[in-house]
């Protein structure tokens, strides 16, 4: 990275999304610099683990790291991202999500647990999260992206299906990393959700992609939220925030600019 751009400056932390201590304690650093915080990828994920794990805070690890991980982590860094001129947060996806339906009796496979069926759980769960983000807070976009088919580690426990699938449909992992880029850093309106274009979506240059139907359900987003704040303990504190907003021309479309 410091090859690509020689004149940036690079700094790295320890944050793992499966642990709410870690979440916190990096919120806390990343506050007390005082920078604005223009772009948040919220983009850690675990996929189909084959036996149901928990977390160290007892949570599916899959719900766990995918949904409530970066749930607290948006929360905690509101303050940081009212102070940015045209704040992004660029919530990571999958074309799983088209499969999902979200149980809220069932949220952490505590009934019956599937590996596949809890991840694309996740990813929808992550769709609805983006959405309500963007209706709760109107003042910064809030977007999401998928990967299409790229060739990583996260496919490390699925079934001999997916392998063939990606063997004929996968890219290379700079290429599943453009939808995300172009989400983060491209002239897009919140709601809006960006993947591969060739393929059934699973490959080739960013779009926007259609939203899967259940992503629109207003009332379990809601829901959601609900679980999410009392399952971590993080409560968006909107009102607390009015002093701190950046004064912003009325639809700015800014793209955002380096801290």
């Amino acid at each position: 990275m410091q090859a690509a751009a020689p004149q940036a400056t690079f700094e790295f932390e320890p944050l793992d999304l499966a642990d709410l201590a870690s979440v916190r304690a990096f919120a806390d650093r990343f506050l007390a610099s005082g920078e604005p915080l223009d772009v948040l990828v919220n983009n850690a994920g675990v996929m189909a683990v084959p036996k149901r794990e928990l977390t160290v805070d007892g949570f599916e690890r899959q719900f766990g790291t995918n949904v409530l991980g970066h749930f607290a982590l948006t929360g905690l860094l509101l303050p940081a991202l009212a102070k940015s001129a045209a704040p992004r947060v660029v919530t990571i996806s999958s074309g799983t999500a088209y499969f999902g339906c979200v149980d809220l009796g069932n949220l952490q496979g505590e009934k019956r647990y599937s590996a596949s069926f809890t991840y694309a759980q996740s990813k929808l769960a992550n769709l609805l999260f983006m959405l309500e983000l963007g209706r709760r807070a109107p003042w910064l976009k809030s977007v999401a992206a998928h990967p299409g088919a790229a060739h990583t580690n996260l496919q490390q426990y699925t079934g001999l299906f997916t392998k063939i699938t990606m063997s004929f449909l996968g890219q290379d992992s700079d290429a599943g990393a453009l939808p995300s880029l172009y989400a983060a850093t491209g002239e897009v309106a919140s709601g809006e959700f960006f993947g591969p274009r060739e393929k059934l979506n699973m490959n080739g240059p960013p779009v926007e992609v259609r939203l899967p139907k259940r992503a629109n359900d207003r009332a379990m987003a809601r829901a959601l939220w609900e679980v999410s704040e009392k399952l971590t303990g993080v409560v968006y504190e909107f009102g607390a925030l009015a002093g701190a907003l950046q004064p912003r021309a009325h639809g700015d479309a800014a793209a955002p600019h380096a801290p």
